[in-house]
């Protein structure tokens, strides 16, 4: 996270990026598969300024002779590239062939830019999009205020378990009793070794209240002095598959200016609700046809 009046004066400190899901709940046999997951999520969450073969073996966990023999068969295969002049390590355009060929049937993040925009020039602050991603959220865009102070809480392609961060309670709370008992314990591991001071007395009172307000309101725990609004979005059968959240310094979101901004969320969320139930009902329209 970094806080500027124009630009980040340097890049936020880099997030441990672990496995996607517990050890207990991938086929033994992986381990390759796995670390070459998660390399190619770190540089995804890094992307905009590209991390050395340190940084990368410091974030993962992975030993840096390891790290360096993957990174150079990805780069032979075009998935990832080296600055010559930096040896900074970047997706490759091989990586981004792949991402293009992804279309899923509702585009979520062309039908929430028009909205994203929106908010970001009604509270000034900036927005972020999450959408869900088995036991995580990821951030997949981001769009600034016109506040002269910024807050960039997340790098779009980051990845944080679910309970970690405004978007991402919302998410959390608004899945069936079932669905969130099964990722509450399944993150558990994981919220104990990255977050150590974020008690599950803590993650469950955040849980009940956004259960109870229908938003959530949460200090961020990697950058002290910041301060989310989050909302969930539902898909046309009402499950919850993303949210918009709104982060600002805690100075610009007391409780009066948490209700004006939670106005806001709430017309941006029921349109884009509104627009992904009559995608739905133009697909099944065109299959019954």
């Amino acid at each position: 996270m970094h806080l500027s009046p124009t630009s980040p004066p340097r890049a936020p400190a880099i997030p441990h990026i672990g496995i996607s899901e517990p050890d207990s709940l991938v086929a033994p046999g992986t381990q390759l598969i796995r670390r070459v997951a998660q390399l190619l999520r770190l540089l995804t969450a890094n992307n905009r300024t590209g991390l050395r073969l340190v940084d990368i073996s410091r974030a993962s966990g992975i030993e840096r002779s390891t790290v360096h023999r993957i990174l150079q068969a990805l780069i032979s295969e075009r998935l990832v590239s080296q600055q010559q002049d930096s040896k900074r390590y970047f997706l490759g355009l091989g990586a981004y062939e792949m991402g293009v060929a992804v279309a899923p049937p509702v585009k979520l993040r062309d039908i929430c830019q028009p909205y994203m925009n929106a908010l970001s020039e009604q509270t000034g602050d900036t927005v972020f999009l999450t959408v869900r991603s088995g036991f995580d959220g990821v951030c997949v865009d981001r769009k600034e205020g016109t506040h002269p102070v910024r807050v960039f809480v997340l790098e779009p392609g980051r990845r944080r378990p679910l309970g970690v961060g405004a978007g991402n309670i919302a998410i959390l709370a608004a899945l069936s009793p079932e669905e969130y008992t099964r990722i509450r314990n399944a993150n558990r591991p994981r919220l104990r070794e990255r977050y150590p001071d974020y008690s599950e007395q803590e993650l469950t009172q955040r849980i009940y209240s956004s259960q109870a307000l229908g938003y959530t309101v949460a200090d961020v725990i990697e950058a002290p002095g910041v301060r989310s609004v989050g909302m969930c979005i539902r898909n046309a059968v009402r499950e919850p598959i993303a949210a918009i959240s709104v982060s600002t310094i805690e100075s610009r979101l007391d409780v009066m200016r948490v209700g004006e901004v939670v106005t806001f969320l709430q017309y941006a969320v029921k349109s884009i609700e509104a627009e992904l139930l009559r995608n739905e009902r133009l697909a099944t329209h065109h299959l019954d046809e």
